[in-house]
Formats: C-alpha cells, sequence, structure tokens
C-alpha cells in the first residue's frame, strides 16, 4: 500500500472500528459517563450500527446494497426494516444502546467484554452475543524496534497501545502465551488509534523510549516501510518491522453482533431472522468476490466505500478490508458458539479476555456473556456452504526448507516436551497438558508455521568418539541419532492430530512441519548430570511466523 493510499485510508476511518475509544476502565469513568437506561421503542425503523471493517460488507449486501432496507432484500425478506449507520466510537454505540436508541451492538469481544460490567448493570442492557461476523487476518499487527525477535523478549520492553481499544485483548493473549504477565512489560496507553501524529500508537513508537506498538495495517506498513524494515524514511521508523499481525495470531480478534436482553426476550423469532439474513448474505458477498465480475460487485464496492469509508470511489480500501477478514459464516457460527471443544469458541475468549483484564486492573471480576443459543439445524435451512471445511494454508513440501533457513529466526513461541530413552511412544495421559497446548497455538496462531523438532542426547557419539572410534562409526551414530529425533518428533505430531481429532477438532496438518536434529544442537553438549542428560532427550515447538514466505504460506483467499 503507496503512502497516498495510507493516507487516503486513514483519513477515511479504514478500520477505524479498530479506533474504539471506550472508557470503562474503573468505576470513576463508569460513572461520569453514566447513561439513563431506556427502553427501545418499537414500531420505527430499526437503526442497527456498522464499523469500519471488511465484515460489515455483508450487513450492507444484507439491505440491498443500501443503507435503507431495500424491497427484495435478505432483510425485506425477513420482514426485517433498518437502517445501518457507521459508529466506530463504541462508547457512543455503548450509550445509545443503553438508552434504548439501538437494541445492537457491533464490536470486537474484546470491546463487549470490557462493556460487560457497565451493560449489566441493569437486567434489560445485558449483551446477548447472537452473531459472529468474522476474525481479524491481517488487519492489525505488532511493529517492534530492533532487538525484539519474539514476544517473550518483550519483556522489560515498553509498548504503546490504544486505551480500551480493540488491540488490548491481543495484546494480553500474546503476553499469556509468551509467559509473560502484563506487569513484566511498560505499557504506554494512548487516546487515539491511528495516524503518525496525536496520542497514537504510530506517533509514540517514533519516540527513543518506546520498543513496539501495536496499530492497524496501514500504519505498520508506513512504520516499516512497506512491509519491510523502516529506513526512518516518511512516517517509517528505522529497523522497525512487523513482528507478527493478525495474519499470522488469525483466532484472537472476533468481530460479533449483540442484543438487548429485553428486546431479545420479547422478540427473539425477530433477532433469529436478522442473523439468517446474514448469513444468506454472506454467501451472496462470498460469491461476488470470488468472480468479481457482476454489476452487484462494483455496487456493493461502491456502497461500502460511501458507508464505511465516506468516500464512494474508495473502492481499492473496501476490498482490502474485506480480505484482512476472515468472514465467519455458517460454519463458523456453530464452531464459535456450539461447539465446546472448539478451542476458540466465545466461551474461551471470554474467559481468557476477563482474566486478562481483570490482571490487568482493567476489570474487576468475571461476567458470563450470554448468547442466543440458536437451533444451527434451523439456521441452515436454505444455505448452501454449510458444510464447507478450512482449506490447508501452507505448502508441506516447501515448508521444511523454509523452516530450517529460518532457523530459530521469526520464532514467537517456543517450548518442549522430555521423553525418556528408547521411548517411542508418546501417550496423552502423560502428555495431555502438552498437547493442548499445542492445539491452542495451532488454533489460535492459525498463519503460523508450527515445527515439531526432535532432539537427541550425544553422549553415545562422546563415548565412541573418546574411544577412537573411525568416523564412519561416528558418522553412522549421528545418522541413526537423526532419525530416531525425526520418528519421535513425528510420532508426537501424529499422535497430537489424534487426539485433536478424539476430541472434534480439526486441525490443518500441513501447519506441521517435521524436523529431525539429531545430536547437532543439545542443551547440554556435554552433559555433566542426569538431568542434564534427560533434558537433551527432547521434542520442540516453535511457532514462527512465516506470512512472508510466499513460497509457503498460502492465505485463505
Amino acid at each position: 500500500m503507496n503512502r497516498s493510499m495510507r493516507n487516503t485510508l486513514l483519513a477515511a476511518g479504514v478500520l477505524a472500528a479498530l479506533a474504539l475509544a471506550v472508557t470503562f476502565c474503573g468505576k470513576k469513568e463508569e460513572a461520569k459517563d453514566a447513561v439513563t437506561p431506556g427502553e427501545y421503542a418499537s414500531g420505527k425503523i430499526m437503526r442497527v450500527p456498522l464499523i469500519a471493517w471488511g465484515a460489515d460488507l455483508v450487513a450492507i449486501n444484507a439491505n440491498g446494497r443500501s443503507a435503507r432496507t431495500l424491497k427484495g432484500s435478505y432483510f425485506e425478506r425477513e420482514g426485517i426494516n433498518v437502517e445501518l449507520f457507521r459508529e466506530d466510537n463504541f462508547m457512543k454505540q455503548v450509550d445509545l444502546f443503553i438508552k434504548g436508541d439501538i437494541v445492537y451492538l457491533r464490536g470486537t469481544m474484546g470491546m463487549m467484554n470490557m462493556a460487560v460490567e457497565r451493560l449489566s448493570a441493569s437486567p434489560a442492557t445485558r449483551p446477548v452475543l447472537v452473531f459472529q461476523h468474522s476474525w481479524s487476518a491481517g488487519g492489525d499487527a505488532l511493529v517492534v524496534k530492533p532487538g525484539i525477535a519474539s514476544v517473550a523478549q518483550l519483556k522489560g520492553k515498553t509498548v504503546a497501545i490504544q486505551k480500551n481499544g480493540p488491540h488490548v485483548d491481543y495484546y494480553l493473549k500474546l503476553l499469556k502465551d509468551a509467559g509473560l504477565s502484563f506487569d513484566e512489560v511498560k505499557t504506554v496507553w494512548t487516546k487515539d488509534l491511528v495516524g503518525p501524529q496525536g496520542d497514537t500508537p504510530m506517533a509514540k513508537l517514533a519516540r527513543p523510549d518506546v520498543d513496539a506498538a501495536f496499530v492497524i495495517i496501514p500504519d505498520a506498513l508506513s512504520l516499516t516501510s512497506q512491509g519491510k524494515v523502516g529506513t526512518g524514511a516518511e512516517d517509517s521508523v528505522k529497523g522497525a518491522r512487523i513482528l507478527l499481525s493478525t495474519k499470522t495470531a488469525s483466532k484472537i480478534i472476533s468481530d460479533v453482533y449483540a442484543v438487548r436482553k429485553d428486546y431479545f426476550d420479547k422478540n427473539k423469532e425477530q433477532v433469529r431472522k436478522f442473523v439468517k439474513a446474514l448469513m444468506a448474505s454472506e454467501e451472496e458477498v462470498r460469491d461476488l468476490f470470488r468472480t468479481k465480475s457482476a454489476n452487484e460487485y462494483k455496487e456493493l464496492l461502491k456502497i461500502g466505500g460511501k458507508l464505511l469509508l465516506d468516500d464512494p470511489n474508495a473502492t481499492t480500501g473496501v476490498e482490502g478490508m474485506y480480505y484482512d477478514a476472515e468472514i465467519a459464516g455458517y460454519n463458523g457460527n456453530v464452531r464459535f458458539f456450539a461447539e465446546p471443544n472448539y478451542p476458540r469458541n466465545y466461551q474461551v475468549l471470554t474467559r481468557e479476555i476477563q482474566d486478562s483484564l481483570i490482571g490487568a486492573g482493567i476489570m474487576t471480576r468475571r461476567i458470563d456473556l450470554l448468547t442466543a443459543g440458536w437451533n444451527y439445524a434451523e439456521l441452515k435451512a436454505g444455505l448452501r456452504y454449510g458444510d464447507a471445511v478450512p482449506g490447508e494454508r501452507f505448502d508441506p513440501a516447501k515448508a521444511v526448507s523454509v523452516a530450517e533457513r529460518l532457523g530459530g529466526d521469526r520464532t514467537l513461541f517456543m517450548f518442549e516436551i522430555y521423553f525418556k530413552p528408547n521411548q517411542d511412544a508418546f501417550p496423552v495421559a502423560q502428555y495431555k497438558r502438552e498437547f493442548d497446548r499445542v492445539i491452542n497455538f495451532a488454533s489460535t496462531y492459525g498463519g503460523a508455521l508450527i515445527t515439531v523438532e526432535g532432539h537427541a542426547d550425544p553422549m553415545s557419539f562422546l563415548r565412541k568418539q573418546s574411544e577412537g572410534a573411525g568416523e564412519v562409526v561416528l558418522k553412522r551414530i549421528k545418522q541413526s541419532a537423526k532419525n530416531l529425533s525425526y520418528s519421535r518428533a513425528q510420532a508426537v505430531r501424529d499422535q497430537i492430530v489424534r487426539y485433536a481429532k478424539e476430541k472434534g477438532i480439526a486441525l490443518d496438518a500441513t501447519q506441521f512441519t517435521i524436523l529431525g536434529h539429531g545430536i547437532a544442537a543439545p542443551k547440554f553438549s556435554v552433559p555433566k548430570t542426569s538431568e542434564e542428560w534427560q533434558q537433551n532427550m527432547r521434542v520442540q515447538f516453535r511457532i514462527m511466523q512465516v506470512e512472508a514466505e510466499e513460497e509457503v504460506f498460502r492465505p485463505l483467499k
């Protein structure tokens, strides 16, 4: 994306849904911003909020590619009459929601959870989750300065992030997965999100005392000289690079619709029709983006530009926004709301978001988020893509060479499991905790390559070497250790895939790459204790950022 396009998008508010400047952190702020609860007055055109995000094209299309419901549209067929309006300031949405001016909230799971304490002050305004729009799959990024090669290396560093914005749960999830607490990183909160000027993460990164920043992709590209390494020219920061984006961390930021509890209780069937219309529209939007030839496609981009970016000519920006979103669709909604074993369902996200918010002092207690409890078999009627399954995202033939070439570079997270001498089986009962952790990483970081690397102990080689064994014998020992370490790593990978399948979790097998290092990289080159000897016998997992490696990484769209 060139600089002029970036500035156009920022001026228009691209991804401004991500600039959800809310003030839910503390009772004083809640009291200051108190809004008198009201009841929604029926019998008028229902105003439904949008945010400047690609998934919101689905709602626009459902309305007949119009702000007001048109005859023949998906909404009109379901007997729904709405006026779509964009409100990127989530605090304003919440105020309207509490007053009864609107009954739907449009935001991320992080924003819903940061607002739930305030919204639950009255039973009437408790939010009920009814629909998952999408996952952010490329629209958000963590940009770092030189010297930071992994998330764990944020320890002791200073990170700039918008206060209570869309990246807070992203930030806290990364810290948790890296084994860091909130207090181990210095956080600089900003008022706003976008742009090189003002109180924004992008502007803060230019300061010498700030080491990293969470930003939207247009800002990330500017900071890093178009996704490479910042040169210091124009808006870039010298040496800055993207550590990872949501193209890698593809199951952290989830976009949803919620509805007021009192409205839902009285109008459940009407809400169900709203969701049904969105699901049907999603399939049509998918087809339009696949063919890109119909007049309806151009019409959708034009009205999308007008409603989401205040510019009907910003069609390129609208396309980019759509591709930065992984649309959930019917199948994604089933997984998110109705599959208890799905590693990234709404309960998992709610728990991890709220626990992190409590740990950071942003939230005071856990509060359950309510859901609609839809009968998805009924909602599936008439849909064409309900049984669609995710495709493979990596090229297995090239993944090994990429992993070997990168080595430890691009490693976001790393952990190990250990085994005994001559062990060739890895039962779930013994390794359940570690296997669950791998499944969580694979499900959360869908764009990351996960290497499963076997390591062997060098003692046998060292003994033969000290005894003066010949080169042929030593080479044979090395090769045997390499083969053994590879087979162990493969056995671990296969057991994890089987275990996930037994839990009803489908893993992308191409995401896992097997490497056998043998005795080439022991933890202890000359083990002196039994503990050191045993730590050399291990399988190491690396979660690697490879989204820039075009020969191995295949985006979903």
